[in-house]
């Protein structure tokens, strides 16, 4: 046989592939999977609920997830975003109840749309906020004083210079801040994607500090990703 009809040995592995975005809810002890771990647990979902997966091609297939936007260990979302492949068309109500048939508590898939939209488009998360301080006390009107400063110092890790202290008050939109019985309420939002990228737990941190106090309870949700002109991300 001559060279030049031999034919590389993948060559039977290009196989039609057929996009979709899921926008999925993490809630409850279900925030405690690590982004990490998430590869590995809609790998069982997606085996689990028969759906026919595309696999990366190559010497070594994987399953082609993406996350575009990490969720901080412990927070809550109601719109995180994860891109699929399938090898044939599925309707979107039946990957959304075969797959939510098998999810495990505190997972959900909202809904599926066309994943139109480029990931680095993301900009931004919109966060809900509440937390209280140990001890007597007024967690709102401390939290009011920390936010109001002219500027807002915070320690941040960085790969290259350890912990650095950054001012992040430029980066914070405070949407809205009430009482809501013992707790404080908040709705903010913070730089998102691979630009900018400012965790809730740098913005407690710094109002810790400040307030000379440890948070007794706190609940983060994300409830919305953002794009660079403002728009919702889908």
């Amino acid at each position: 046989m001559g060279v030049n009809n031999i034919k590389p040995k993948n060559m039977a592995l290009r196989v039609e592939r057929f996009d979709y975005r899921l926008i999925f809810s993490k809630t409850g002890r279900a925030r405690f999977i690590s982004h990490l771990d998430m590869m590995r647990t809609f790998s069982r979902i997606f085996k689990r609920a028969k759906l026919p997966v595309w696999y990366t091609q190559g010497f070594n297939p994987r399953l082609y997830i993406m996350f575009p936007l990490a969720l901080p260990l412990g927070t809550e979302s109601r719109v995180e975003v994860m891109d699929i492949s399938l090898t044939e068309p599925l309707e979107k109500n039946e990957i959304i109840e075969r797959v939510n048939a098998v999810m495990p508590e505190g997972m959900r898939i909202e809904r599926i749309t066309d994943p139109v939209m480029d990931h680095k488009e993301i900009a931004a998360s919109e966060y809900e906020i509440r937390f209280s301080l140990e001890g007597d006390h007024d967690t709102f009107s401390l939290f009011e004083q920390y936010i109001s400063q002219p500027a807002v110092i915070v320690k941040k890790r960085s790969k290259k210079k350890g912990e650095v202290e950054i001012d992040i008050k430029p980066d914070v939109k405070l949407l809205s801040l009430d009482r809501e019985v013992d707790m404080v309420r908040c709705t903010l939002i913070l730089p998102s994607g691979n630009d900018k990228n400012i965790n809730t737990s740098v913005l407690i941190d710094g109002f810790k500090e400040f307030a000379g106090a440890p948070i007794k309870q706190i609940y983060t949700t994300r409830t919305k990703i953002l794009t660079k002109s403002g728009e919702i991300f889908t």
